[in-house]
């Protein structure tokens, strides 16, 4: 159908909820790693996501969730301190995989509870594994909350410090029922506004001072939303920019299975002058019904304005129900 290719996720992950104070494991055993050397937990979150890795083929990208190893690792995620070895090892482990398979790692955003320490560790990898301008893994920046437009900031900073191709991933977010209202943006529009502002930036490689007073660091893109506008804007600017010889970044784009398929399809039909389309992506999660939960109920929050969507997906299909009758003619 023309996609480049398949993310997969493996749905074990711990939420924290705001609100009560409390962190509850999917699919996770109630026990802490620091009981121990070895954890349950960790090893079987490394089984996973290696089973996942295992079903990659060569330019298909693993989206993991760091909180998925249970609670010893989320303690040390939320507290700043030193992750297991067991887990650190795991991640090294996972990573080279990925690399030696020729697939790219997305390291989700998870609760603001637990995210400061996930970032933490996703600069680590990316310094050891996103090197000769090339990226292995990108981290993940929500643009609803209010301090991502600084955290991506200092992290352009750091790969520019350390040399290091800086991956980055955007979505608006999808932890706004567990984590505290006052960090997210007042609006949907103010949500929009950041989303465009930070994908725009960094396809025109002016990013504050960035690219202005100071060097643009090496850096690729991945845009991950069903907001049609948004993503139609940030490929214009991107097939612009290649044609003028002006500086830009590698960009591709994602969806989930099963959602906004009008979006993809139609990122699709936006060729260049060669006839190549973008880099469409498309997301699937998979794990027992306990590790998905979590999962099943975001996506029921975001499907609140399925109906909405309903017109223009079945105006999409229509189009490429007949697309394909003409091929076949």
């Amino acid at each position: 159908m023309g996609f480049k290719g398949t993310i997969l996720t493996f749905a074990k992950e711990t939420v924290f909820d705001a609100k009560t104070g409390k962190g509850q494991g999917f699919g996770i055993e109630a026990s802490s790693s620091n009981e121990c050397q070895w954890c349950d937990n960790i090893e079987a979150w490394r089984e996973g996501t290696v089973k996942t890795v295992d079903l990659l083929r060569e330019g298909d990208q693993l989206a993991v969730k760091m909180t998925g190893a249970g609670p010893g690792v989320c303690d040390a995620f939320a507290n700043g301190t030193e992750l297991p070895k067991q887990f650190v090892d795991a991640c090294h482990e996972i990573s080279q995989k990925c690399k030696d398979r020729g697939a790219y790692i997305l390291i989700d955003a998870e609760s603001q509870h637990y995210q400061w320490g996930i970032f933490r560790l996703g600069m680590e990898l990316q310094q050891k594994f996103n090197t000769d301008g090339k990226v292995v893994l990108y981290n993940t920046y929500q643009a609803y909350l209010k301090s991502t437009y600084d955290t991506l900031a200092k992290h352009l900073q750091a790969a520019l410090d350390k040399n290091f191709t800086l991956g980055i991933k955007v979505v608006r977010g999808a932890y706004m029922a567990s984590d505290p209202r006052s960090l997210i943006h007042d609006t949907k529009q103010d949500t929009d506004d950041a989303y465009n502002q930070i994908a725009q930036g960094i396809l025109r490689q002016e990013f504050r001072s960035f690219g202005t007073t100071k060097p643009f660091p090496s850096a690729q893109l991945l845009l991950a939303s069903h907001n049609k506008e948004s993503l139609v804007k940030a490929h214009e600017t991107h097939q612009e920019r290649t044609k003028a010889g002006l500086p830009t970044v590698p960009v591709k784009f994602a969806q989930l299975h099963g959602m906004s398929d009008e979006v993809s399809f139609g990122l699709l039909k936006l060729k260049d002058d060669a006839g190549v389309a973008p880099e469409v992506y498309k997301c699937t999660t998979w794990g027992t019904l306990p590790e998905c939960m979590a999962y099943l109920t975001r996506r029921a929050i975001e499907n609140r304005d399925a109906a909405a969507r309903t017109l223009d997906e079945y105006s999409a299909l229509k189009s490429e129900l007949w697309r394909r009758l003409a091929f076949w003619r």
